[in-house]
């Protein structure tokens, strides 16, 4: 399983998928942020760590941050899901770095109709940006979690573990183009490399090299959709030393070759938007 780091720059993103018209399915990444979904209606299976569970109608499944995460459509589900930063919510910021769900699953938790009251008034806040509206939607996230919360069981964890993984993935999210090296890691970040290998067979489940490779070779599906650049240039760009190389690790994530990709999926002239932001982030998401 390749997973991505998700660097997100927002608060709080609330969205309403209960119109039927969108797919809970989403690659495997990972990111700082709480992550909430409230799943109404449909068929969805979700998969958190080495955790998977079917969905089904009135379930709620959140993980906490750095917790790797991907979701498997089946169906035209209907849902809520929220992503929040731990820190706009000091008061349970100890929570999210110390604890970790025993599992990310609360079976009919979305049944509620506490639960499903405040999903509905923060969904209906949206972006509202007057005066005290930044307060009501911390009262509803509050009261939202501190419900959530008290249905799970919390493991302790190992709060260096956390921090350290934040680091190493954030680095490797800016860098990945460079050449990099568990020693300059270790030089960069103070934090030893044998540790640094340690928490991505642990934590990722993958090795230093695999992971590089994976960031590279997502970004270079951007540029293979999105123009003409030369097979050679593109893995230059994304941080391959050479073609083979390029060619080796593309194939062995992807099941096919550069030029093959580009065959199957066509590109046009101009980057969309969503594209723009894979080759910045390095992300499929």
């Amino acid at each position: 399983m390749i997973a991505f780091y998700e660097n997100r720059t927002d608060d709080l993103s609330c969205r309403d998928c209960s119109d039927g018209n969108s797919r809970l399915h989403f690659s495997a990444h990972l990111h700082s942020h709480l992550e909430l979904v409230l799943f109404l209606d449909g068929r969805s299976t979700a998969f958190c760590d080495t955790e998977r569970v079917d969905l089904q109608a009135g379930d709620a499944f959140i993980t906490f941050p750095n917790q790797i995460h991907r979701y498997k459509s089946f169906d035209e589900e209907r849902y809520y899901i929220f992503l929040i930063n731990p820190e706009i919510l000091p008061e349970l910021s100890s929570i999210f770095s110390d604890f970790i769900p025993a599992s990310a699953l609360l079976r009919g938790a979305a049944k509620d109709k506490e639960v499903l009251a405040l999903a509905r008034h923060l969904i209906a806040l949206g972006n509202d940006d007057t005066p005290f509206a930044r307060f009501r939607r911390g009262g509803y996230l509050l009261a939202l979690l501190g419900k959530l919360l008290s249905l799970m069981e919390l493991n302790k964890t190992l709060t260096g573990d956390s921090h350290a993984l934040k680091a190493v993935v954030n680095f490797c999210a800016h860098n990945y183009t460079k050449e990099l090296s568990l020693a300059l890691l270790e030089e960069e970040l103070h934090i030893s490399r044998y540790y640094i290998s340690h928490l991505f067979s642990d934590k990722l489940k993958m090795s230093f090299n695999d992971y590089i490779n994976s960031l590279r070779v997502s970004s270079a599906c951007a540029f293979l959709k999105a123009n003409d650049r030369s097979i050679t240039e593109i893995g230059s760009l994304v941080g391959f030393g050479t073609l083979r190389t390029f060619n080796r690790a593309f194939s062995k994530q992807m099941g096919l070759t550069p030029s093959e990709y580009r065959r199957v999926s066509g590109f046009t002239d101009t980057p969309s938007i969503h594209s723009i932001q894979l080759i910045k982030k390095g992300t499929e998401l």
